[in-house]
């Protein structure tokens, strides 16, 4: 079980943001190995079945991260590798467009809301590119 600590509030991140951007944030906020760097972080949303969650996706390359202002906590008995990303969009509003990312463990996780979908789809892309490299 992995739990991260948090800023308490939006301001803490504004000033976070301000004060040495997403990398900081990645940094102060997850475990980041030796040789892991910070490809790109995006603001978005999480579908969950209360709703969506609004924080920031971090893509490595080493993990792909969530952080928000409220606690999530997701248990994973083997690690949880990353089987698959996909991209998906609503049939009735086509620009609400979606990330899918679904584990090995079975877990899905559905983002949206990005800025720039097209970037943060590509990236997800590079980083699980770059993952199957390292583990050959």
């Amino acid at each position: 079980m992995m739990k991260s600590i948090i800023p308490d509030n939006v301001l803490e991140i504004k000033l976070t943001l301000r004060g040495g951007g997403m990398r900081k944030i990645f940094k102060q906020t997850f475990n980041v190995e030796q040789g892991e760097a910070l490809l790109k972080g995006s603001g978005c949303y999480l579908s969950t079945t209360a709703g969506p969650i609004a924080g920031f996706l971090f893509v490595s390359t080493h993990k792909i991260a969530f952080c928000s202002e409220k606690s999530l906590t997701i248990s994973s008995t083997n690690g949880g590798f990353i089987k698959r990303v996909e991209e998906s969009q609503n049939v009735d509003k086509p620009k609400e467009k979606y990330i899918e990312i679904v584990t090995t463990d079975h877990f899905d996780f559905w983002f949206m809301g990005f800025v720039n979908f097209e970037k943060a789809f590509k990236c997800l892309q590079k980083s699980i590119n770059i993952s199957q490299q390292q583990s050959l």
